[in-house]
Parts: structure tokens; C-alpha cells; sequence
């Protein structure tokens, strides 16, 4: 089987996000990594390239592909910010009504702007899908 490609490095976060363009999605950026470490209590770590998370889980799929992945995180990409919101977007339906504008993808939350989701609510959010996935292996 293949090697996952995106694996955890020691890449500085801060560093990542202030080489992020355009500056607005630098700030944006830079204020979710404060939002996430606040919610989880766990300091960024900078997956592949561009992927910021906060704790890590195994996961082993019934095919016997194996790996870890983080236990949510984000990341800051030029047209959107993909958050990582995993366990399942039904089992947080209550919060993801009171978010604000977005789309999802299986595990991903895209956001266009910061102004445009309810903050305490993403804290939410983020603790509630982190602290669902917890340090089992999944599925």
C-alpha cells in the first residue's frame, strides 16, 4: 500500500501561516490557529504542507490501510478555509444551524471569510467534533 502523504512534520506553524497570501487569509489564518488551540488545548502542528491540526487519531479502514490524521484542524487555502470538522457533519447539525454561511465537503467546512460564521459557535464546533473523535482508532 501507499504511504499517506500527509504526515505530521516540525515545520513552524507560525511561519507557515505568515508565508500565507493573501494577507487577509494570512490574519484569518493566524486567528483560527488562536481559535483552535483554544478549544482543543492542543498546539498546532503543521501536516504535509499546508494542513494545520490540533491532536492526532489512528485510523484503520477495513481494507487494512492504516494511518493517523488530526483530530481537526484547518487550512488556510487562497479562495476558502477548509476546516476539519470529523465525525460526521449529522452529529453536530444543531451547531452547524447556528454557523453561519458555509458548504461541506465529507470532512471539510469551507468557509469564504471569517466574518461570515458565528466564531463561538466554530469553538463549539471544533471541541465538540475533537473531543467525539478522542484518541480511539477509527472506525
Amino acid at each position: 500500500m501507499a504511504e499517506n502523504k500527509t504526515k505530521p512534520n516540525d515545520k513552524d506553524v507560525i511561519d507557515f501561516l505568515n508565508s500565507v497570501e493573501p494577507e487577509k487569509r494570512r490574519i484569518e489564518g493566524l486567528r483560527l490557529n488562536e481559535i483552535f488551540e483554544e478549544a482543543t488545548g492542543e498546539k498546532a502542528v503543521l501536516w504535509g504542507h499546508s494542513i494545520i491540526g490540533y491532536g492526532s487519531y489512528h485510523y484503520v479502514y477495513e481494507s487494512g490501510r492504516e494511518g493517523d490524521a488530526p483530530r481537526t484542524g484547518f487550512s488556510p487555502r487562497k479562495t476558502k478555509l477548509s476546516i476539519y470538522i470529523m465525525g460526521g457533519h449529522s452529529r453536530f447539525e444543531e451547531l452547524f444551524s447556528k454557523l453561519g454561511k458555509y458548504k461541506t465537503g465529507k470532512s471539510c467546512v469551507y468557509v469564504n471569510k471569517l466574518e461570515d460564521i458565528d466564531v463561538e459557535v466554530l469553538k463549539k464546533l471544533i471541541k465538540e467534533s475533537f473531543d467525539y473523535i478522542g484518541n480511539k482508532i477509527w472506525p
